[in-house]
């Protein structure tokens, strides 16, 4: 199987900008560490701070399938409660 990109995009609400920002840095090195983990970085608009992106690469999909199942995205996913306004996940094919 190919390599399997992923572009994670997160919208916090307005006031929670920073909050969230801090939630999603938490994420980076235990996701880095974990088996299957090309890179995870996370970028941040700067016309619009509320808005960040992830930039994932994956060896399969069954190591991204493990990381959305891990303690670290759940315990996210819980402080982030009420504070996204959007998130969409993309799951890219390189083509060239």
């Amino acid at each position: 199987m190919t390599q399997l990109t992923i572009i994670a995009n997160i919208i916090a609400q307005d006031t929670h900008v920073a909050m969230v920002k801090s939630e999603l840095i938490k994420l980076i090195d235990k996701t880095r560490a974990e088996q299957g983990c090309i890179n995870y970085d996370l970028h941040q608009e700067q016309q619009n701070p509320a808005h960040f992106v992830f930039y994932e690469n994956w060896h399969s999909e069954a190591a991204l399938e493990t990381h959305l199942a891990s303690e670290h995205i759940a315990n996210y996913s819980a402080a982030v409660e009420g504070a996204i306004k959007s998130f969409t996940m993309n799951r890219m094919t390189q083509i060239a």
